[in-house]
């Protein structure tokens, strides 16, 4: 899952990216609000986490902007205002959430995961997929109850699989949404790390759509 940092406190910036790299995310990082609507308006973000009191555009413009274009985004507002009209201003806008400042990451990150689940449909931490279990608060993953080890970019794989689950995924969304704009992209690792996935977790889960791309099936039915 994809997702874009919109803060222009670099330190906070840093240190929220980092949290939410751990966590098993790519992460792009703008820090004012010029660079942020571009990115926001020009790259398919899972959601995005926006600073209000950004330099150059604040954050209800660039809101506002994308919501007038059409960028339906889940949306995660931070700011230092805490007074219940800017928290109306800002869901007015087209936000999601909102998280004052100052704030715990565990709550942020929380926030993040529960705006990712109603955006796909899903209402538990834990997405299943036949004996395939992957808990999002923990990102850990296992298959018949046995933990499973994925490295970073394999549990970005699944995790976005999982929350697909059923729908044909072209190779080039999955490269869109697992890898962040400094990643030097290739396509053919995406078929490397499907590989990877089935030797792990059995073939019969990640199917082939030829000329389409993949799609996880619950049923585990070889197509």
């Amino acid at each position: 899952m994809r997702l874009l940092l919109v803060e222009d406190d670099v330190a906070l910036a840093g240190q929220l990216a980092a949290a939410l790299g751990e966590a098993g995310y790519a992460v792009d990082v703008a820090h004012d609000g010029e660079e942020g609507h571009f990115l926001g308006d020009t790259e398919p973000y899972d959601a995005v986490v926006l600073d209000l009191g950004l330099p150059k555009l604040d954050g209800l413009t660039v809101l506002g902007r994308w919501r007038d274009d059409g960028r339906a985004m889940p949306v995660l507002i931070l700011t230092a205002r805490d007074r219940w009209s800017d928290k109306v201003a800002g869901i007015d806008a087209g936000a999601d959430d909102y998280l004052a400042k100052p704030f715990h990451m565990e709550e942020m990150l929380a926030r993040i995961r529960a705006l990712l689940r109603r955006a796909s449909g899903h209402a538990s931490n834990e997405l299943r997929c036949g004996p395939i279990r992957l808990d999002t608060r923990t990102a850990r993953v296992s298959l018949e109850d046995r933990a499973v080890g994925l490295t970073a970019l394999e549990y970005r794989l699944l995790s976005y699989l999982m929350h697909h689950q059923g729908r044909v995924v072209s190779r080039s969304e999955l490269i869109e949404h697992l890898y962040d704009q400094n990643f030097d992209r290739d396509s053919n690792t995406i078929e490397v790390f499907v590989g990877r996935l089935r030797r792990k977790l059995g073939r019969q889960w990640i199917q082939t759509v030829r000329g389409l791309g993949y799609r996880l099936d619950p049923s585990g039915h070889v197509s």
